[in-house]
């Protein structure tokens, strides 16, 4: 893979579409993971006003001393870049009180996870609309398109995704190339939306790089270990039931002889 030249190359892509739009500059969230340490670099690379907001909700100590010490490495290296620390853990605690009881804990855990992310996407839209900026995704191309591992109208609520073309395995290679600190390159993945401390592995039960291989696999299943076999079931099964978060919303399209 040719990392240097898709770094250009998405970094240029970046501008483009900001100044066709029209738009002022770029906000992105940032959760001290790889997938937004990569995309927030990319986004100062283009030397164009950058926000990067924090948005804690009762989040973990690593989470936040990773993000903010990437924030610290994109400020000290690209000028063009601001921070913004928004707390949403008070708007989450008083939501859940308004809230009725699920009656449900796994479902209400679930649904509650759904809730942070969309709060967060609110509060990033909040700061689009004050700057004229875009809100710049973070998914890569195994979540956006493989599994659908990210919350509708969450984290995939945005307005472009410089690495949904990439897979995970890809992005880590940006990561070395652009100077991504060891911490984050060797933390283990997590979306950071549950009170403890799971990962994205603990959750979808197979590694990323697994996932990968599910994704290009059209081989002769028969010849498949028992893991494999495994990885294939998990993806699939996935795929089919977030399958309404990968393809565009249905429309309802009403005959013409019904309208005429």
């Amino acid at each position: 893979m040719k990392s240097r030249e898709i770094i250009q190359f998405i970094t240029d892509w970046l501008r483009r579409y900001l100044e066709e739009a029209k738009a002022k500059g770029f906000v992105i969230g940032v959760s001290g993971g790889i997938d937004s340490a990569v995309v927030s670099t990319l986004a100062a690379r283009t030397e164009l006003p950058l926000l990067c907001v924090e948005m804690p909700i009762h989040q973990s100590r690593v989470h936040i001393t990773g993000a903010r010490d990437h924030l610290a490495f994109l400020k000290e290296n690209y000028p063009n870049t601001r921070t913004h620390e928004v707390d949403l853990t008070p708007v989450f605690d008083e939501l859940i009180k308004a809230l009725p009881d699920a009656g449900d804990i796994r479902k209400e855990e679930i649904s509650l996870t759904n809730v942070r992310a969309r709060l967060r996407m609110t509060t990033l839209y909040y700061f689009s609309g004050l700057h004229d900026y875009l809100v710049v995704g973070t998914g890569n191309k195994v979540e956006d398109f493989g599994i659908g591992f990210f919350t509708k109208y969450g984290d995939g609520g945005v307005d472009l995704s410089p690495i949904a073309d990439l897979t995970k395995s890809q992005v880590y290679e940006l990561g070395k190339e652009l100077g991504i600190s060891e911490a984050i390159m060797t933390a283990a993945p997590t979306d950071g939306l549950w009170a403890d401390k799971r990962t994205d592995e603990d959750q979808i039960g197979a590694s990323y790089p697994e996932l990968e291989w599910a994704m290009d696999f059209y081989g002769d299943e028969a010849t498949l270990g028992k893991r494999h076999r495994e990885v294939l079931k998990i993806y699939r099964n996935l795929r089919n039931t977030n399958r309404h978060k990968i393809v565009p919303v249905p429309l309802c399209k009403i005959p013409e002889h019904l309208i005429s």
